[in-house]
Formats: structure tokens, sequence, C-alpha cells
């Protein structure tokens, strides 16, 4: 049996490799191991982690405790008529997938990646491209079980503890850490969608064929180009799709419900630091949008168009050692389209390049006193770090503020506290729970002492 009590001392990140800190690191193999860690007075504070997946510092405790609960990955019940899964925290969603998409169940809401847990994927209150008609992971989230930071276990939903449970739906595991937690699946007829492609020739008819037509799309997504100018800046690739059923399929798939094998790639070197630059970038930018013409209906497994990047194990070493930041925005509909210009206009001529850069509409934003996403537009945007960076995005910060926008907390790195309190009105709410529950300031992260998040 593992000591509860012991723990190893580990250089961390999140997906970006920036930035790098030394954390304590307990791997509980049991939830009652939770418990006793946080019992075992050993370390100032704690943070709940799942699998790496957020960006930035938001699942690090530098010279602190990091409660690592991939090992808390057990199914522990399922509606076969429903859809109603019970998991443990540390399940991932590709685990989900696994299980249950061969039954005829998928996930209700999911992020770009399947390598998120069930606890991270509600500590973020993830989003997916069906945002604008689903809304966020909340959503279909009916319990769950916390352990609160006194030691007391709380069943939270909507209806039982429902503070508790809007402030850790997006609350970056500050309230306590979830053990176990019930999910609504959705029910699908095939592991396949049929996908509308469209290639805009700029920002403002991207976001004029979405506001047009995506009611029509279970989900809707744009790769945009981030490097693009003048009559062209923010020329995009649409890719909007709907579950295909079944009867639909055409003969040769005779397992509706089976992905296909596809090649799994992997990268056991980091590439030369300033690999993806201005130039390479732009060259890919410029092969993309042309190989992609406006298509209808094209048939796509779930694979390839939710988890495109999951087919390369580690592709986060193409950014190399220096590592990079994900910058992600959610501005308004009402300032949105100016904000968005005023945003590509600067990254464009910064001559910093993304190489994922990834445009969505948001529907009515949730009840999470952190949640990320509001009604309008959100940009997502990988950028390597490299001298400059940190006052560049804080430039970019003050832009997104300027038009009533905020940052994904999932994906920061750099943002300031001043700029935070501003971006998010729940925040003293959000603080007034989370010291009921933590008197003692038991759960803290290097995120939440950079933005101030709790006292």
């Amino acid at each position: 049996m593992t000591d509860n009590r012991s723990y190893s001392t580990q250089a961390l990140s999140g997906w970006g490799r920036y930035p790098v800190q030394s954390c304590h690191v307990f791997r509980p193999e049991k939830r009652s191991e939770v418990a006793a860690t946080l019992d075992s007075g050993q370390q100032s504070s704690y943070i709940p982690r799942g699998l790496g997946r957020s960006y930035g510092d938001a699942a690090l405790n530098e010279n602190a405790g990091v409660i690592w609960q991939v090992l808390l990955n057990r199914f522990l019940s399922f509606d076969s008529a429903t859809g109603v899964l019970e998991c443990e925290s540390g399940v991932s969603l590709a685990e989900v997938i696994q299980y249950f998409l061969p039954r005829g169940w998928f996930l209700p809401v999911t992020p770009g990646t399947k390598f998120v847990t069930v606890g991270g994927a509600i500590a973020a209150d993830i989003h997916g491209k069906n945002h604008h008609k689903d809304g966020s992971f909340s959503n279909f989230t009916l319990d769950f079980r916390l352990l609160t930071p006194t030691g007391e276990i709380l069943l939270c939903s909507p209806a039982s503890n429902p503070e508790i449970f809007w402030a850790t739906v997006g609350g970056m595991g500050l309230t306590g850490v979830v053990l176990s937690a019930r999910l609504q699946l959705r029910r699908v007829d095939s592991a396949y969608v049929f996908v509308d492609f469209h290639r805009s020739p700029n920002v403002e008819d991207a976001l004029a064929t979405m506001e047009a037509s995506d009611e029509r799309y279970d989900y809707s997504v744009a790769w945009i180009d981030g490097l693009a100018t003048g009559n062209a800046m923010g020329r995009s690739v649409l890719m909007r799709g709907n579950h295909a059923a079944a009867a639909e399929l055409p003969a040769r798939i005779k397992r509706p419900l089976t992905l296909p094998t596809s090649a799994q790639w992997n990268l056991f070197i980091d590439f030369p630091s300033g690999a993806l630059n201005r130039l390479t970038v732009k060259a890919f930018n410029t092969v993309y949008y042309a190989v992609h013409h406006t298509a209808p209906r094209q048939l796509v497994d779930l694979g390839k168009f939710f988890y495109p990047l999951d087919a390369i194990n580690r592709w986060n070493r193409m950014y190399g050692k220096r590592g990079f930041v994900q910058y992600q925005i959610a501005l308004p509909q009402a300032s949105g389209r100016e904000g968005l210009r005023t945003i590509l206009g600067r990254l464009a001529r910064s001559g910093r390049a993304s190489f994922l850069a990834v445009l969505k509409r948001f529907g009515d934003a949730g009840n999470g006193l952190l949640s990320f996403p509001l009604r309008g537009y959100t940009l997502a945007l990988d950028i390597p770090a490299a001298p400059g960076l940190v006052p560049f995005l804080h430039e970019l910060d003050r832009m997104t503020l300027d038009h009533g926008g905020r940052i994904y907390l999932a994906k920061d790195a750099v943002l300031r506290a001043e700029d935070f309190a501003a971006m998010y009105p729940k925040l003293e709410s959000f603080r007034a729970i989370q010291r009921k529950l933590d008197p003692k300031r038991l759960f803290c992260s290097s995120m939440a002492r950079r933005l101030r998040i709790v006292d």
C-alpha cells in the first residue's frame, strides 16, 4: 500500500511547459488517502492535479503540495438506460470514450484533447465546440462529492449545496478535492460527424457565417490565420458538424460505434526553440488555407474532429524547451468584433506567430462564479515563450479588458491580479465561499497566489 504521507519533489509544469516549478507531489491510490494527506500537516497548502493539461500554473504549487489524482480513476456505476455515469475524479475523458462510445454514449462537452480528467473538467468548467448550444461541462455535471479543507465530504449539485457547487465548477481546485462525480452522457448513433467546411476570406465573413448558421449545427469551430493582414485579416476555415446516424454511414463502415484505427505519432525530442517562427507558421497557414476548400457534408470520425493533436504524443515539444503560452480570451457579443480585429491586428504586427489559432462562438454564460465563457466570441492562440512575451501579453490583456472580455484561467500563465479582478465580477462572491470552506487556507496554487484569488 502507498504511504499517503510520502511524497516526491518534482519539477512540474502545465502543458505549455511554462513556467516550471518545484512541487511536492502526493499520489493517493484511494479516496480515503486524500483526506489523510490533507490531515498530515506536511505541507502549508495543496492543490489537486489531474493529467496536467492546463497550460500555465493552475495545477502547480511551488514548494508546496500537489495531489496528483490520476490513480483515482475508477468507474463507480453506470445506468445504461439514462447514460448517467458515476466515476472518480481521476477518470480521463479518453477512458470515458473508450468504454462508453461502443455502448452508444459520448461526452456531452469536450475540449480539444481527451486527456483531461473529470476533476479537471469540473475545476475549469471546460467548454467545447458546442457551447453555442449546450453550454459548459457544469450543465451536465449532476453532482459531485467534495472533500473540503476541513475534512468534510459534501454532496454538491445545483440543488444541494448550490453555492459550493457553483464555486467549485470553474474554481480551479481551490474549494477542495472532487472525489467523484455523476455525469450525464450524450447518446449517439455512431462514432462519426458530418462536417461542413467553409473557407472565409477574413474574420468578418467568418463571424457573419457562423452567426447566420451555427444554430443548425451541434458543433462549430474555425481555424483562423493569425498572421494575415489587410483585407485577409483573420481568414478562416470553418468546420461545423452534426452527429451522423448509423443509417447515414457508407456500407464500408461495418461497426458504426467503433472509432477507426489511426496512426499515432511520438515526438521523442524537443524541436529547436524558435522552430515555430513567423516564417514557418506563415508557410503552414498558407498551405492549410489553400488545401481546405468549401466542402459540405464531409464524413469525419469523432477522434479527428475533436482531437486532431492527440494523434501526436507530446506535441508540446514542437515549441522547444522554452515552452509556450496558450492565450485564450472571451469577448462579449456587443464589442467582440471590434475586439477581435484589434487583437488580431496587434498579433500580426508583433511578429509573434501562433501555430494554432481557434475561433468559436459562445452561448450564454453559466452560473459558475469563475467560469470563463460569456455570450460572444472566444479566440485561442498558442504563442512560443520568447523574450518580451510577458509585456506583450499584458498589452493583449488590457485590450481584452477594454472590450469587456476575460482570460481563461485554465490557459493563463501571466495575467496580473488587478486585471483578473476586473475581468471576473463574481470574484468577491467566490472568495467569501472559499473563506468559509477553507478557514486555514489549506488550498492554494501558484496561480491563486499570482492572481490573489485567495487571501
